[in-house]
């Protein structure tokens, strides 16, 4: 009694022959995809997190058109001088900021406090401080103006030999001497860390 693989036909064992080759290459490149993966999986878990460069990204011999565009020895290319002037803008600031809706916040003392501590006299306005920043309110933007009063006392102005100068107390900047607001900085660090936004 004849075996199964002695009934098969010579031309049934070559298709079966080239069947088993081409599942043999499907599987060796899966295997090789695999390995790959496993592979890049591995260098992101354990590799350098510092962004050092890759060694197989030093053998490129292939991109040498620099050294063959470049002049020969001894030959020094033509060198052209460039002047530039910087001229300064007074006034940018307020020119940035004039188009911007402007929300004024006055600080002052109640009346209770607007009493002069030497002679208990009543104080007067004498000047004001400004500063002005950047507030958002997304997606609105508008510039918050702060202002505070500045108060002095008539009484000591006319008969005594010193003038208290009382200031109503306002918030200290987020940043002195920038245009940044609370409300612009939080704006800012959600759209770059939350939004993962360039800005």
């Amino acid at each position: 009694m004849k075996t199964e693989a002695e009934s098969l036909t010579l031309e049934q064992l070559q298709q079966q022959n080239a069947r088993l080759e081409q599942q043999n290459a499907e599987l060796s490149a899966k295997l090789k995809w695999y390995e790959e993966q496993f592979r890049l999986a591995q260098q992101k878990r354990f590799g350098a997190s510092s962004e050092k460069t890759h060694p197989d990204q030093l053998e490129l011999n292939l991109f040498n058109e620099a050294e063959v565009l470049a002049t020969p020895q001894g030959q020094e290319p033509e060198m052209e001088k460039v002047t530039y002037e910087r001229r300064k803008t007074n006034g940018k600031r307020e020119a940035d900021l004039s188009k911007l809706q402007v929300e004024t916040v006055t600080y002052t003392l109640e009346e209770g406090e607007q009493i002069c501590q030497c002679c208990g006299g009543s104080l007067h306005e004498m000047s004001t401080e400004t500063r002005s920043e950047i507030g958002i309110v997304p997606p609105q933007v508008k510039v918050i103006r702060h202002v505070r009063q500045v108060y002095a006392c008539r009484h000591c102005e006319r008969n005594e030999l010193q003038t208290p100068i009382i200031t109503a107390p306002m918030p200290k900047p987020v940043y002195p001497g920038s245009l940044a607001s609370p409300s612009i900085l939080a704006y800012v660090m959600c759209q770059k860390y939350v939004d993962s936004l360039q800005i």
